[in-house]
């Protein structure tokens, strides 16, 4: 029988485990990538955890997210990470060479390798044709040292694209279709194979954006073949030596097939506040809008601002907006520069800003009271932008640049214009000056350390009875920027106890001292959630600060993959209610006892619970490996690691 991809790459990096659907497995990891908001924590706890230097081919540090430097703690993480990235051969993107997703798409991302980034966007390297995950710091901190990533052997589900994208339709619109038939829920352990005769049509920027946003259905990662288009964009980029070409059997078999016509898409939106409230730009034009924000990890590359320029060319944006553009890469700005395309959008009314995350996690560009923006970055939860009361609509560049000249939501086919005829340069600029490589005479450098980078926190063994109290009862889709808020909170990132006091801020601001309380007296912090819960984000303080404040166990009618893992590694019990019963009988503020824990964990039985409050009993399930049960009894992975070594 063939091969899909899939199957392909994870046949040749499988360590631990078989390669049966459902079931844990180990892969070795080929590369990893951090950046600063979670780097800080991932690099700490690789000290914690005593190696003395990375085992990967290739592992990269950015800086891309906290670049705004208010008050001295960015700054001097900054110059952590620079420190520890020279100590133990780690390459080292400085400040203002780009966002992580697109500067290693163009310089190290490669077709067959795996790789593994504290950041829930990393699958952006599938399409170059790597199988690319998001995971919390902790996960990237063991396999730098060598150890293997643990996953579910997915289900594939392909994706078969025929026929050409027309003109004002983009690749954003066809994974906001793509969001359309999948929702952000229920595919937890799936990948998503792209395949079909109109992948050739799509640029490896374009299949980029695709399998950067497909994160926001919950897959482990999505993936595009390596093909002649991919040799293209490597050779423009002088990697041609790296390339290697890599497509399914002929008879590959999947779990599922999905087929989109790219032709007959139109432009998409999805409006506040869900990826997955996906509604075509038709339906929902004429409504003002005050802000537009064009980039982030999504729609930053080269291809999307030479669209934009050329839509704008010769044009001012709407007198009642402000209008803002992020290059994704040093690299893109660069090039537009060269291209004249800069001159264009500087012209136009664009504020330049800088190539960093920022507005799109909410520390830059925020919208104002109840604003209605425009944006072509991946999230638009609530609050994300750093404004709680505005609407974000995510949508393509070329949406975005319609709705800058007409200030309003705007079909980008109705403007009367001709689409910009625009080509890909056959060679890039080069320039990799902002990288900082490793050095030999590592053991001589000193680890610099400022006063807000605190020690990795480490939890203790899960108690033979959990009896707490639900500090917090909440419903379907939170997300890890409900749990933990990003923004300018995010530069508490390597200090727990400072950024705990922060936990569930824009839900319930009472609960860290709440829960410090309880803590202090020995009773256990308990969440119930509904579906979905901890979506979004690979932060891995959503469980690591929870963990500091005394929580044991989170019940959920369902918990996203990533989040997860962080629970398990922070020696947080996840457990899963077996119906909507139970969960409907629990209330905020409910003792709960659960007496038999360790026993039944060990013995793979279904977990008692008791509702001391209510005076009644049920059974919750859990889904953990062998391997997980004893990280979570020895209280997460840090001192599960340690243990073993």
């Amino acid at each position: 029988m063939g091969k899909n991809i899939v199957e392909k790459i994870l046949e040749k990096h499988i360590v631990d485990g078989r390669m049966e659907k459902g079931k844990e497995i180990g892969i070795k990891i080929d590369q990893t990538l951090t950046q600063d908001a979670t780097g800080t924590m991932a690099y700490l706890q690789f000290e914690t955890l005593g190696f003395s230097e990375i085992k990967t081919e290739l592992s990269v540090s950015y800086v891309d997210h906290n670049t705004i430097q208010v008050g001295f703690e960015n700054f001097d993480d900054h110059k952590y990470l620079r420190s520890v990235a020279s100590k133990y051969g780690i390459i080292f993107s400085r400040p203002g060479n780009g966002i992580c997703h697109q500067v290693h798409l163009e310089r190290f991302a490669r077709p067959g390798k795996t790789l593994v980034g504290s950041d829930s966007h990393t699958p952006t390297a599938g399409g170059i044709g790597s199988f690319a995950m998001g995971a919390g710091g902790l996960d990237v901190a063991v396999a730098m040292g060598g150890g293997p990533f643990y996953i579910t052997y997915p289900k594939v589900i392909k994706v078969n694209l025929k026929g050409k994208l027309k003109q004002w339709v983009s690749a954003k619109d066809v994974v906001l279709k793509v969001l359309e038939i999948l929702t952000t829920k229920g595919n937890v352990g799936c990948v998503l194979e792209y395949g079909g005769e109109g992948i050739k049509n799509l640029t490896v920027p374009e299949r980029a954006t695709i399998t950067n946003m497909g994160a926001e259905t919950g897959v482990t990662t999505s993936i595009f073949p390596s093909d002649d288009v991919t040799r293209e964009f490597m050779i423009a980029q002088r990697r041609e030596d790296q390339w290697i070409e890599l497509k399914a059997d002929p008879d590959a078999k999947y779990d599922r097939e999905i087929e989109i016509d790219l032709s007959k898409l139109e432009p998409m939106a999805a409006c506040p506040h869900s990826p997955g409230n996906v509604k075509r730009v038709k339906d929902i034009e004429g409504i003002k809008i005050d802000q537009v924000a064009i980039g982030s990890c999504t729609n930053s590359s080269l291809r999307d601002l030479l669209i934009v320029a050329g839509i704008l060319e010769g044009k001012t944006a709407h007198k009642d907006i402000e209008f803002g553009v992020a290059p994704g890469s040093r690299q893109v700005l660069e090039m537009i520069t060269e291209l004249g395309a800069l001159e264009s959008l500087v012209k136009s009314g664009a504020r330049i800003l800088e190539s960093a995350c920022g507005f799109c996690i909410g520390n830059s560009f925020a919208p104002g009271t109840n604003s209605v923006c425009l944006r072509t970055n991946n999230r638009n939860f609530e609050g994300r932008s750093g404004t709680k009361s505005a609407q974000v609509y995510l949508v393509s560049p070329e949406t975005a640049a319609a709705g800058v000249i007409t200030g309003e939501i705007t079909d980008p086919r109705d403007l009367g214009i001709e689409y910009p005829d625009i080509k890909l340069p056959e060679r890039f600029i080069i320039d990799d000056s902002m990288f900082i490589f490793p050095m030999p005479e590592r053991e001589k450098i000193e680890i610099l350390r400022g006063p807000n980078i605190k020690p990795a926190p480490k939890n203790t063994p899960l108690p033979s009875v959990i009896r707490g109290e639900v500090m917090l009862k909440v419903g379907d889709k939170i997300t890890t920027d409900h749990i933990m808020p990003a923004g300018a909170r995010l530069k508490y990132r390597s200090n727990v106890p400072k950024y705990a006091e922060f936990v569930f801020e824009i839900v319930d601001s009472t609960f860290p001292e709440r829960c410090l309380k309880n803590k202090e007296k020995d009773i256990h912090n308990i969440i119930v959630a509904g579906l979905s819960y901890g979506q979004g984000s690979s932060r891995e303080h959503a469980a690591l600060c929870p963990m500091y404040l005394g929580v044991k166990a989170v019940l959920a009618m369902s918990i996203e993959r990533i989040h997860h893992a962080n629970l398990v590694n922070f020696g947080i019990l996840p457990l899963i209610f077996k119906n909507e019963e139970e969960y409907n009988t629990i209330e905020q503020g409910d003792s709960l006892e659960m007496p038999k824990i360790i026993e039944e964990l060990k013995a793979g039985k279904e977990i008692t619970v008791r509702n001391l409050t209510k005076n009644k009993e049920f059974k919750a399930i859990y889904e953990l490996s062998e391997r997980q049960k004893d990280i979570i009894l020895a209280g997460g992975l840090l001192p599960y690691t340690a243990g073993s070594r």
